[in-house]
């Protein structure tokens, strides 16, 4: 069987006005070695994501941190062990990348960011037309995010440097999903420009 191509690009030229980025999961308890459910690829992501969320922030286009939230019982523990449980350290952003005051932060309880949050709306409100997803992981939260951003016609960018999975088989499986289903374009941190 033959593994299909994904096709990644040099450069998106994004209107910062109209472009929001989406920073998923990137919590102690996945990012960090002691974490609890810890990927161990995620660490070599922070510094492109960083690199992104600075230019991000120069140009004026809007920053969204997703956090991954539970509650002591909650029954995704019967699939995954307990993680980012609300207000633990686990739960906290890595401190490389902490939210700005005013920045938007979104607590969201599934995989899906747009899940039983205010996402969608904000998205509307702000006049947002492209979506650039980073963080992890490529095929559970990243994925499920891109595909309810491209179902609800936002254009999905993914830099690829800056999404992490447990295997590369999941992580080429999250950007052919992105890319052939959604319709989103790959790229590299560096390949998004904000005009």
């Amino acid at each position: 069987m033959q593994i299909p191509e994904v096709e990644i690009s040099e450069r998106a030229l994004l209107s910062s006005a109209k472009t929001a980025l989406i920073i998923v999961d990137m919590q102690n308890d996945f990012v960090h070695e002691d974490g609890a459910l810890s990927v161990p690829a995620a660490a070599a992501t922070v510094a492109p994501i960083a690199g992104l969320l600075e230019r991000a922030r120069s140009a004026g286009a809007k920053v969204i941190f997703t956090q991954d939230w539970h509650s002591p019982d909650d029954p995704e523990f019967s699939i995954w062990p307990r993680h980012a449980v609300a207000e633990s350290w686990g739960a906290e952003i890595v401190e490389e990348l902490a939210p700005l005051a005013g920045e938007t932060l979104i607590r969201k309880l599934r995989y899906d960011a747009f899940y039983g949050t205010p996402l969608a709306h904000l998205l509307h409100t702000w006049g947002i037309e492209n979506t650039v997803i980073v963080g992890t992981v490529a095929n559970i939260c990243v994925l499920h995010t891109a595909g309810s951003a491209a179902l609800r016609w936002y254009r999905v960018i993914l830099p690829r440097d800056g999404v992490s999975a447990l295997s590369d088989f999941d992580m080429h499986a999250a950007l052919r999903q992105v890319s052939f289903l959604y319709q989103g374009m790959i790229t590299t941190t560096e390949g998004v420009v904000f005009s």
